[in-house]
């Protein structure tokens, strides 16, 4: 097995790890395969295709979270897909010099994302309380809707912070144990990362040796996590990806 293999293998379970517990794998495994030698879209578009082995291991460890969820997690797929379908056509439309370019904001915000993490829970548990005290107006509803087609769009073109922002978001719609909207969350996420990850096997350079072994390794990370984040404090492990996600940003930004 080449160094190389092993490397993408160890990223993989690194961003399985930071998916379910963090909500941002693709700071992990995006800069893995660029040091891969990767182009920036093929890195993308592999990366997602890679990235569908959190969902499956998130939805395999996160069972008890989910017991009960149906028919909450189907409106959920159905729109995240759509989302993520209309991202994937987004990134094969635009010019791959446009996303070379952008790619160090989005790493960048991803970044920061991670590091406000707690700041945005804090926030949408408060928020969610007053929501619920409320009536549930059609126009909430609706409102929260675009919301999540929104973060399947960007998760289906990028997606790096999109964990974060969408258990904001899910935090809004009810109050429930943080276990239980991260196992939804990383359910929703998957589906926009699932349909784009479709759409690029069909029509993108994918790298299959590299998606494999971040795949595998992302399998086995996404696993692993759901377990993590019912008893361990994960804020070193976030703090030092959101770290190593600006030091990356400035570093493709300068050069």
């Amino acid at each position: 097995m080449s160094a190389e293999i092993v490397w993408l293998l160890l990223a993989g379970v690194g961003a399985g790890l930071t998916g379910s517990v963090a909500g941002l794998a693709s700071l992990v495994s995006f800069p893995a395969l660029l040091a891969a030698g990767l182009p920036p879209v093929a890195a993308n578009v592999t990366n997602t295709v890679a990235l569908f082995g959190v969902t499956g291991g998130t939805v395999a460890g996160s069972q008890r979270e989910l017991r009960g969820q149906g028919d909450r997690i189907r409106v959920l797929v159905l729109v995240s897909a759509a989302g993520g379908a209309a991202g994937a056509a987004l990134l094969l439309a635009t010019p791959h010099e446009v996303f070379a370019a952008v790619v160090p904001w989005l790493i960048g915000a991803g970044s920061v994302l991670l590091i406000m993490r707690d700041r945005l829970r804090t926030w949408a548990a408060t928020r969610s309380r007053e929501v619920q005290r409320a009536p549930r107006p059609v126009g909430r509803a609706l409102g929260w809707g675009a919301a999540v087609l929104v973060l399947g769009v960007y998760g289906g073109y990028f997606g790096a912070g999109v964990g974060i922002i969408a258990l904001a978001a899910l935090a809004l719609e009810r109050v429930e144990p943080l276990a239980v909207t991260n196992a939804v969350k990383n359910v929703a996420t998957g589906s926009a990362n699932a349909a784009a990850a479709i759409a690029y096997i069909v029509f993108a350079p994918v790298d299959w040796s590299a998606a494999v072994a971040v795949g595998l390794g992302a399998l086995v990370g996404g696993y692993l996590g759901p377990a993590i984040v019912r008893v361990a404090p994960e804020r070193p492990l976030r703090w030092l990806v959101a770290t190593a996600g600006l030091v990356l940003a400035v570093h493709l930004a300068m050069s």
